[in-house]
């Protein structure tokens, strides 16, 4: 009984971890900044960077992580471009208020007030894993709410359509297991174990990489974020969401690891076919973060599309 326990916590924080790693942002050298969002009753204060100059590019990223896991292409794309990267609700240095308002629409209805009140127009939308389906909600409104500031969308092995869920999901409906998870094990054994799951070769695994990404998992707060996002990952009408993508007429590109085992590529296929403007392009000898394991191949495709 006690090792089923042990391996069902190690099984919930691996999977706090494994869409993207728990990122907490660094000093890269980018000066960082506060936008206060949300209702006047509960505002949040999302951390996001802001370099460059020329069409914007706006980068979400995965479930978990923050505004480091861009490190390795942001200072490039900014050559050409200014280049806004966000923490979202709960994740880096974003607050991480002890509530459950962390539902993909929460974050999208977040994302989409800091792209009005920053007046952001001729957008390039790039979103990773669970930001790529934050990054879907944003385009569906992209001409009622948004007015048209969006220009183009970028997804990177975006969750988009009902899949089977991983076991660590399941867990997270029994509250003891869930907060035994991400306490009874080590943050830097979690976020180890969850790296070697999304990536393709594990050499690339720093240990500096490792503690950046462990970091929140040792407060209260973060472990809380990570807990009621993963509760929340999947919408309960994410069929119905899905079947609306066909109407998304941006000019799109999907880019998929060529052995991504955590979303599928037939996930990626699927997008393919559905969205009307859209091509798929694959990065090779990859896992589950191009922009982290594979960030020459991942920019190179980036640029050809939006430019520069």
């Amino acid at each position: 009984m006690r090792q089923r326990r042990l391996n069902a916590a190690i099984g919930v924080a691996v999977m706090s971890l494994l869409l993207a790693g728990c990122g907490l942002s660094v000093d890269d050298g980018f000066a960082g900044s506060y936008a206060r969002l949300g209702p006047a009753e509960s505002p949040v204060q999302l951390y996001y960077e802001d370099v460059g100059a020329g069409p914007p590019v706006l980068l979400i990223h995965g479930f978990g992580a923050s505004t480091y896991t861009w490190r390795y292409i942001t200072p490039e794309l900014a050559r050409d471009h200014r280049v806004i990267a966000v923490d979202l609700k709960g994740f880096g240095q974003s607050d991480k208020p002890f509530d459950e308002r962390y539902s993909v629409f929460d974050q999208a209805d977040l994302l989409a007030q800091f792209i009005e009140e920053h007046d952001l127009r001729d957008l390039t939308v790039v979103g990773h894993s669970y930001g790529g389906g934050i990054a879907l909600l944003l385009a569906l409104e992209a001409n009622q709410r948004l007015g048209n500031r969006l220009a183009k969308l970028v997804l990177l092995d975006t969750i988009a359509y009902p899949q089977n869920v991983p076991v660590f999901f399941r867990m997270l409906s029994t509250p003891l297991i869930s907060h035994l998870g991400v306490r009874m094990v080590p943050p830097s054994v979690q976020t180890r174990v969850a790296l070697q799951i999304a990536y393709l070769d594990n050499s690339k695994i720093e240990d500096s990489e490792v503690e950046v990404y462990a970091a929140p998992l040792k407060t209260a707060a973060g472990k809380h974020a990570i807990i009621y996002s993963a509760r929340q990952i999947m919408p309960e009408d994410l069929e119905q969401i899905s079947e609306r993508y066909e109407s998304i007429e941006l000019p799109t590109l999907i880019l998929w690891c060529d052995h991504d085992r955590i979303v599928p590529i037939d996930v990626g296929l699927k997008l393919r076919r559905t969205l009307p403007n859209s091509s798929l392009k694959l990065v090779r000898d990859c896992g589950h973060m191009p922009q982290e394991e594979q960030p020459a191949q991942t920019l190179k495709l980036l640029k050809g599309f939006i430019g520069g």
